[in-house]
């Protein structure tokens, strides 16, 4: 006991010892700062406003998240307000995602997105896939059946993990990713860091490379046609490959990496040297024009026997009415084509090119859709949908426009754990995601974070699925411009997609699900095995 006092009686003098020190050191360090202030001639407020003045910089620090939690409304905040990324949220954690009391959207302001329900739902007849797996959802249309591939590919998923690179995104959100594309069955598009090891974990793969042509370039930095062919026969996963034109975040503007971001393995898996900043440049060498370009693609897909497509921002339409012509012409063309919008954002961009290059989805899918529509070659081409589409009501819209797939970014990145700080550019992701800082990536863990990708993506799919049988209909390509309105603002009542837009999609041949799920080119979970059930042996696994 006499012990045990003594012990007290130490710490308290430890205690006042730590005090009476700290007295010292905090006016000694803030005379420092005052000093330092003062002598300041690059930052005003600091200089004028000595050791005070320090508080305007740290408020600016945390602004987006003082907005995103405190201030903004749940509808206010860019470029996902708090309804939105709650959402995200809860359905990745399989909580409940319901509203109560009513929306607290404004209803009346103009664009707002009407979906016109039927008197009577759809009912699922008895056997129906549906029944036995509710995230059952694969694309209307097979990639490459029209140009008769070697490998045609229908993607099991209507909702896929658009083109993000190991190297804007860390090792292990890639990995979660990719584990939870393969028990969910979407394909997993690798962006433009060529394919990597994170990569291979089982999903369907989507490879994509840019003007920088990594992973399948030779020394001069020039496309390899005998190192993509290489890399597919290695990788059977690998069931399309898409060229990137453009992004809909800095269209014109090669892809950016930062040196702070390279390490060793990345500098590895692309072929290119370390400490220096990758930028990629704005444009191909291996191929300049439309008709070369159109060359460039029967050719990988004649070496590689699969679908190949491209992806690109719109602004121009010029060179879009060229690639249609020259498509009726030979008969030929591209497997599938991802219009990015200009809302577009997982890239770091320029301000100006992020704010003003380039269309919206809305008004550059519908410019492209017509020019195809005109032509008669919208059966030809599998049309793929990108820029913030990653939510039930906004996928619909673009269905109803004319798309088959959709493509997601940000919203995959949000369900692993991303909460929107936007300092994707900076290697300073708090949430481990985008980031390749070793510390800041070992909080997101694969495997747990598979799971809340998987929850989000079945999720995403299930209610799709349940407002596509809320207006009649079995699968969601079903849905037509005159099933979707768009207000017009409070005086001006609303208008239908057909009306506002000026043009009926081509409506997509479907035989019912059934057909689908006994498509002998059906990727991902294929007809063996059922979301759940993938998901249940991923968790017993773990």
């Amino acid at each position: 006991m006499q012990r045990f006092k003594e012990f007290i009686t130490e710490l308290e003098f430890l205690e006042v010892e730590f005090l009476a020190i700290l007295f010292v050191l905090i006016p000694i360090w803030i005379i420092y700062l005052a000093i330092r202030d003062i002598l300041n001639k690059r930052q005003t407020i600091k200089h004028n406003f000595p050791v005070v003045g320090r508080l305007r910089y740290l408020l600016e620090s945390i602004g987006p998240e003082l907005r995103q939690y405190i201030v903004a409304s749940n509808r206010e905040e860019l470029p996902f307000n708090r309804s939105q990324r709650s959402w995200v949220y809860a359905s990745s954690k399989k909580q409940n995602n319901y509203e109560g009391f009513g929306t607290d959207k404004d209803i009346y302001a103009p664009g707002h997105v009407f979906i016109n329900p039927a008197m009577f739902a759809y009912q699922l007849p008895e056997n129906h896939p549906n029944l036995k797996d509710p995230h059952f959802l694969p694309c209307a249309k097979v990639m490459g059946e029209y140009n008769q591939r070697k490998r045609p590919f229908r993607p099991y998923s209507l909702g896929n993990i658009s083109a993000m690179s190991f190297g804007s995104l860390s090792r292990n959100a890639v990995t979660a990713l990719n584990r939870g594309a393969h028990t969910s069955g979407c394909y997993h598009n690798t962006g433009e860091g060529s394919l990597s090891p994170y990569h291979s974990h089982g999903s369907d793969v989507m490879f994509h490379f840019g003007t920088g042509y990594y992973g399948v370039r030779n020394k001069d930095g020039n496309f390899s046609m005998d190192k993509l062919v290489e890399l597919v026969e290695k990788n059977s996963f690998i069931r399309a490959v898409e060229i990137k034109l453009s992004q809909g975040a800095k269209p014109g503007k090669g892809g950016i990496l930062p040196a702070s971001k390279i390490t060793k393995e990345i500098a590895e898996i692309r072929g290119l040297p370390m400490g220096k900043d990758i930028l990629s440049p704005a444009s191909h060498t291996a191929f300049t024009n439309v008709p070369e370009m159109l060359d460039f693609i029967e050719d990988v897909a004649e070496n590689t026997g699969l679908p190949v497509g491209f992806k690109s921002a719109v602004g121009q339409l010029k060179m879009w009415e060229e690639l249609a012509d020259l498509m009726v012409q030979r008969g030929k063309g591209p497997d599938f084509i991802t219009i990015d919008g200009g809302e577009g954002g997982t890239g770091a961009a320029p301000h100006s090119f992020a704010d003003h290059v380039s269309l919206p989805f809305a008004f550059a899918f519908t410019s492209v859709y017509q020019i195809f529509l005109e032509r008669g070659l919208t059966d030809r081409v599998v049309f793929v949908a990108s820029g913030r589409l990653g939510f039930p009501a906004k996928a619909l819209m673009a269905m109803a426009m004319g798309a088959d797939l959709i493509q997601m970014a940000r919203e995959p990145m949000m369900a692993i754990g991303c909460i929107q700080a936007q300092v994707c550019h900076t290697n300073k992701c708090p949430a481990g995601v985008a980031t390749q800082n070793k510390w800041l990536s070992s909080g997101l863990d694969p495997t747990f974070k598979s799971v809340r990708f998987h929850n989000y993506m079945t999720a995403f799919r299930k209610e799709v699925l349940q407002i596509s049988h809320a207006c009649g209909y079995e699968h969601p390509c079903q849905i037509t411009m005159h099933d979707i309105e768009v207000g017009m603002g409070a005086s001006r009542s609303t208008q239908t997609l057909a009306d506002n837009y000026g043009y009926t999609k081509t409506p997509v041949e479907f035989k019912g699900m059934q057909s689908l799920l006994d498509c002998p080119h059906l990727g991902g979970l294929g007809k063996n095995i059922t979301s759940v059930e993938a998901l249940t042996k991923v968790k017993a696994t773990h």
